[in-house]
């Protein structure tokens, strides 16, 4: 194996070994019909900055429900401020809309349900995305009278007495929802819906509130609560996707519950968005107009362990909103549904999708492959066959890098019962080998890293070409042919009755991919001692694809695939096959690899050095001489 094939071989060895022993300790299962609610995350503590009173503000359910008929303590868990909003009947008020199903209480003025139209979950149950029992979208502050005021516990007054609501294209619906503390003193809760969007518009109204709020702290927080409710049967998977996020004018702060214990960060400037998702959909809260509040937020995460090894993270946002007299509004976008990135865009949250590192691999993914991925859909109405199609894309695209590595390989394959002429003279002088080899290598104008540089070029392609396919909300539960039932989970063709080590299921396309690159490799590889490649890689790459989308391995079935159609064209078909005499009598140029090399070897020799490989035997022996 040449130095070359040695650095690729352990790259590839140490990235698909850690990959591997990753998703051994992170088996991917189905998560629990119904999650349970976070307890580590009503314990975390906010920001030390903040002052000592501040650190009391609950970030998750509060465990204080009253009882609602007896007012002492009411006034003792309250104050008298706000003890009489303790008692109440709770109505729940039901927004339908052209896109959800939007449940909403005055128990707290907030949202219960936001059931989405046209996505189901992985069992096909409606999606919903807000988690069953959590109220989100609730002020939490401290009063003067030192008492944690959550009202999610508070019954707020609704300006109209109907429940039900149906709002369809450009129909909208305002709610007010009120607490009056004291004639002039209110907290008011204005939500404005519309029958075509998945998002709603919240104006906080805070007045006269100058001997409400505790001085100390002076602000109200305004909470989304306990994450979302995951969709998708990998919980695992989805867990992966989990974070909360927020961005501010000069900064972005990204939250990544990946740890047992909870995690917390502090976000302070002016507050562009934030938000929390799962794979495919988010909730994010943008204040409107842009760049108009200025405050902190207070993040949180936790990850919590399921049954069958599933887990499920949680993060808690908290929007502080500083008061600073009198009557002050706070307006808001509140965005809850898919992570389409046409949709998004236009509430500036994009961000929001991972196309991979942001510097070099995003930008193709979001400006080059996104745009061709949807305008073949635009002409073809089957994504199965969109992705097909779109494989035969980039490979034209990568043709100028793939045909220089092909016809390095082929430079290769020809030259290599020369070089195991060499290898039989020199039998263990490793040195000479080298020596000779790189002879051989200028004499016939070849770069031994000349496979390999075309590779690394075509690496943030197809890397990003991963994150576009791997997060295309377009594909999920999206039928193809056959067995192929949704190209955003695996194809699963077989399940064995236990698990080895860290699979269980093997993939028909990833098992057709593994085939490929079978063929691939034997059609190129030709020194005996790297026949282990030959078998290894595919059996380590098929067990590691079996657990990605099927859409991803479709679209890497059909790459190998149109891979081994172009070599066998060249190897067999092209009349301009390349020949011994025709590498001789090429012009000749010394790549910077193989000069680098010769120097090496030069410079070792003339000093009495050995160098990796060679015999210090033979060292000994060329002293002698």
């Amino acid at each position: 194996m040449d130095r070359s094939s040695k650095i690729g071989f352990g790259i590839i060895v140490i990235l698909i070994t850690a990959w591997m022993f990753y998703n051994s300790m992170q088996q991917q299962l189905p998560v629990p019909a119904a999650a349970t609610q976070s307890k580590d995350s009503s314990k975390t503590k906010v920001d030390s900055s903040l002052s000592k009173a501040a650190n009391q503000i609950p970030q998750s359910q509060l465990n204080n429900i009253l009882p609602e008929n007896d007012s002492s303590v009411a006034v003792a868990r309250y104050g008298s401020l706000f003890a009489a909003f303790v008692e109440g009947t709770e109505k729940v008020y039901t927004i339908k809309t052209d896109l959800a199903k939007i449940t909403f209480t005055n128990k707290g003025a907030a949202l219960t349900g936001w059931e989405l139209n046209k996505f189901q979950k992985w069992d096909k149950e409606p999606s919903q995305l807000i988690n069953y029992g959590d109220k989100q979208l609730t002020l939490n502050f401290l009063s003067t009278e030192a008492k944690a005021i959550d009202t999610k516990n508070l019954f707020y007054k609704i300006n109209t007495d109907q429940t039900d609501f149906v709002l369809h294209g450009t129909d909208s619906l305002v709610l007010r929802a009120s607490i009056d503390i004291s004639p002039g003193k209110s907290i008011v809760k204005t939500f404005t819906f519309y029958g075509d969007k998945y998002h709603f518009e919240q104006n906080i109204s805070l007045e006269n509130l100058e001997n409400v709020l505790l001085p100390s702290t002076n602000c109200v927080f305004y909470n989304w609560d306990g994450g979302m409710h995951y969709q998708e049967q990998n919980s695992v998977d989805e867990s992966n996707e989990a974070v909360g996020f927020t961005q501010t004018r000069d900064k972005t702060f990204e939250l990544d519950a990946n740890e047992d214990l909870a995690k917390r960060d502090t976000a302070r400037g002016t507050i562009l968005h934030v938000y929390t998702k799962i794979k495919y959909f988010a909730a994010a809260i943008i204040p409107a107009p842009a760049d108009k509040l200025n405050g902190t937020v207070l993040m949180t995460g936790t990850r919590e362990h399921t049954e069958h090894e599933g887990m499920i993270e949680k993060y808690n946002l908290a929007i502080q909103i500083p008061y600073h007299g009198g009557k002050q509004s706070n307006s808001f976008k509140v965005y809850i549904g898919p992570l389409d990135y046409d949709i998004i865009k236009s509430y500036g949250i994009e961000d929001a999708l991972n196309f991979g590192w942001k510097w070099l691999v995003r930008p193709i993914g979001e400006y080059f492959m996104l745009p061709v991925f949807n305008a073949i859909h635009y002409v073809v109405p089957n994504w199965g066959l969109v992705i097909i199609i779109f494989s035969i894309f980039i490979k034209l695209v990568l043709y100028p890098l793939s045909i220089t590595q092909l016809k390095s390989s082929q430079k290769m394959q020809l030259l290599a019962p020369e070089i195991a002429k060499i290898r039989e003279k020199y039998g263990e002088d490793q040195m000479k080998q080298q020596q000779e080899t790189m002879a051989l290598y200028r004499e016939y104008g070849i770069n031994p890293a000349g496979g390999c540089l075309p590779l690394l070029l075509q690496m943030p392609i197809l890397y990003s070409m991963w994150a576009v396919l791997g997060h295309a909300i377009v594909l999920r539960h999206t039928e193809f042919i056959w067995w192929i039932k949704d190209l955003a989970t695996p194809d699963v063709i077989f399940r064995l009755p236990m698990k080895l080590i860290f699979f269980d299921t093997f993939s028909g396309l990833a098992l057709l991919m593994g085939i490929t690159m079978f063929i691939q490799q034997k059609m190129t590889i030709s020194d005996p001692r790297q026949k282990a490649m030959v078998y290894m890689m595919p059996v380590m790459f098929t067990v590691m694809f079996a657990s990605f989308p099927s859409g991803l391995n479709l679209y890497y079935f059909m790459f190998n695939l149109l891979s081994i159609a172009q070599q066998y064209y060249m190897n067999k078909i092209s009349k301009k096959r390349l020949t011994l005499e025709q590498m001789r009598r090429s012009p000749k140029k010394e790549g910077w690899f193989a000069k680098k090399m010769r120097e090496a070897q030069d410079l070792a020799q003339s000093q009495g050095r050995t160098l990796p490989g060679q015999s210090k035997k033979y060292n000994r022996n060329q002293r002698k001489k």
